[in-house]
């Protein structure tokens, strides 16, 4: 809608064929549940010169978008709304030293992809380094940065050259095999081409402190995204961990399912630093601790985290799982281990990162 072409090559293959210039959209922009696409596409229409409207479904309406649009208003851009429906005025900006609170990869992206179309020297520094998804597309398209701790200094404006990537498989997705295969007695399960990117890869160390053993093969993709191919066992015998600070940008979005592991190691876990799961789709803390605690386990919420003793046998239960997607897969993998049935309203959700979940689920369990 704002110029862009495509073709479709066939064997999972996309060439994207980019307009001369971005295009005013004639419709709203609508982002689905997608956080992602909001804060990205946010940074890109506000520094080139259209007006555009981005929407969301409810749960997405729901999440902070002030996160993103302070950065870009300092920046020049005019952006109504703090939450969707975001209405964004592009225009020529100006180059802002940033410091954001906390560790976001969304905002640090938003605001390098509008310092990319900005004259000057941009400068965007976060509290621990978060995934740098992004600095490695600039990597492969000759995007000239520079990295000093916590901080990304790009100077525009700057034009990517082309690029061929190969994309590889979520980790996020990736994550709820790791965690069930870890789980369930006598399981060995192999994840072919899993990203390896160690600004992401979080729960492979998390889950060496759980005893959950893990083979790492075939590396690939050292030019790029690394990635590899994964397969893991059940644990002999499962270990609490502990979750905290730089680690926690790295595996965000696996907390929730590697809540259900800790309800099964034997001690303390203790998960803290964590408070941004609290504007996720869902308050993934809350909903986490009251669902296993409804399920049998023994979970105490904090204000930025969770503490959860174990082992603790678990029950099936009827559930809400919030319209939240990794809320709903993380009670899929608790209702393997529990006694009885996991009955999971909501779980339409998880066509939101990963359609064919229960289908590959069912074809990895032997009746």
């Amino acid at each position: 809608s704002m110029g862009l072409r495509h073709e479709e090559l066939g064997d999972e293959t996309v060439r994207l064929i980019p307009p001369r210039e971005l295009e005013a959209p004639d419709r709203e922009l609508d982002c689905g549940n997608s956080g992602t696409t909001m804060r990205l596409l946010s940074g890109v229409i506000a520094s080139h010169g259209i007006r555009a409207t981005l929407v969301g479904d409810e749960s997405l309406s729901k999440r902070p978008m002030a996160r993103i649009a302070d950065p870009l208003r300092l920046m020049g851009a005019k952006v109504q709304g703090d939450h969707a429906p975001l209405r964004i005025e592009g225009k020529e900006l100006y180059p802002v030293d940033y410091r954001y609170p906390g560790a976001s990869a969304q905002v640090k992206s938003c605001v390098l992809l509008a310092a990319l179309n900005t004259y000057g020297t941009t400068k965007f520094t976060e509290k621990s380094v978060s995934r740098d998804h992004t600095e490695r597309f600039f990597d492969k398209t000759g995007i000239v940065y520079s990295r000093e701790g916590t901080s990304v200094s790009v100077r525009g404006p700057q034009k990517p050259a082309p690029f061929e990537v190969t994309v590889p498989a979520d980790i996020s997705s990736a994550a709820f095999f790791l965690v069930a295969a870890g789980l369930l007695a006598g399981s060995r399960v192999t994840l072919n081409e899993v990203s390896t990117n160690p600004t992401r890869a979080g729960i492979l160390e998390v889950l060496e402190q759980a005893g959950v053993p893990v083979e790492i093969e075939h590396e690939q993709g050292q030019d790029g995204e690394p990635y590899a191919d994964l397969t893991v066992g059940s644990a002999v015998r499962l270990k609490a961990f502990e979750i905290s600070g730089d680690l926690v940008p790295r595996l965000i979005d696996e907390i929730p399912v590697l809540a259900v592991l800790a309800t099964q190691c034997e001690g303390t876990t203790t998960i803290r630093d964590a408070k941004e799961l609290r504007v996720k789709e869902s308050d993934r803390l809350s909903v986490m601790a009251e669902l296993l605690n409804r399920a049998g386990a023994r979970v105490e919420t904090t204000e930025d985290g969770m503490i959860i003793h174990g082992p603790t046998p678990l029950h099936g239960i009827a559930l809400d799982a919030r319209t939240d997607h990794r809320i709903a897969m993380s009670m899929v993998v608790a209702g393997l281990i529990c006694d009885g049935v996991m009955e999971i309203s909501g779980a339409e959700s998880i066509a939101t990162s990963y359609p064919g979940f229960m289908d590959d689920l069912e074809s990895l369990i032997i009746q």
